[in-house]
């Protein structure tokens, strides 16, 4: 499980992103970020309906992509907020996949450090 001090919880930090940031889209997945003034990065998932209408597909992948940022979080840079948006696609992948997925979508937005 993902610590709480780096969960997007609130509505208005996920429209602060929505808003603001910057995106990069793949054919599975969406990434959009955006500056805070926190020292820690913060990571909220969108999985919606259109996705998958079982919700135990779409609990499973944010499951898989919050192993994806919790393995990975040493290497991201803090003080930012960033939504990941699935896309129809992702149903399919296996965790490898998406890991590399959402390493791809993050190196683009040169969040890796």
């Amino acid at each position: 499980m993902l610590a709480i001090k780096y969960r997007l919880t609130k509505q208005k930090d996920f429209d602060n992103v929505w808003q603001t940031g910057r995106s990069n889209f793949n054919e599975a997945l969406g990434i959009k970020i955006s500056k805070n003034k926190l020292a820690v990065s913060r990571f909220g998932f969108i999985v919606s309906a259109k996705i998958s209408k079982k919700a135990v597909d779409r609990n499973q992948i944010k499951r898989r992509l919050r192993q994806v940022i919790k393995d990975s979080l040493k290497d991201i840079k803090p003080g930012y907020d960033v939504v990941i948006i699935t896309q129809k696609a992702v149903v399919n992948k296996e965790y490898k996949e998406i890991k590399d997925l959402v390493l791809k979508g993050l190196s683009k937005l040169k969040l890796l450090k």
